[in-house]
């Protein structure tokens, strides 16, 4: 499912697109303070763990990466780990 997705994604990038939602049961703020929230309690738990080595540690800061890519935001720059 995961690639059917990436592939109708790239389909669809150029293409003029008007999205409406007629009935919101949530407002975009609402949207975005709740998955931030629970973006946050996934990286508070990452950085809570004192049992990492310090390659355990580096991998987990890919993963909190990761969690900033999956909500659309980027690593910027310094994402380039390999």
């Amino acid at each position: 499912m995961e690639l059917y997705k990436e592939i109708l994604a790239k389909a669809l990038a150029d293409q003029e697109m008007q999205i409406t939602f007629p009935n919101p049961q949530i407002n975009p703020t609402e949207i975005v303070a709740l998955e931030s929230y629970r973006v946050l309690q996934k990286i508070k738990a990452v950085l809570a763990d004192d049992s990492l080595s310090e390659n355990e540690c580096f991998l987990k800061i890919e993963e909190i990466i990761c969690l900033f890519e999956s909500l659309g935001s980027g690593g910027g720059n310094r994402h380039d780990f390999g």
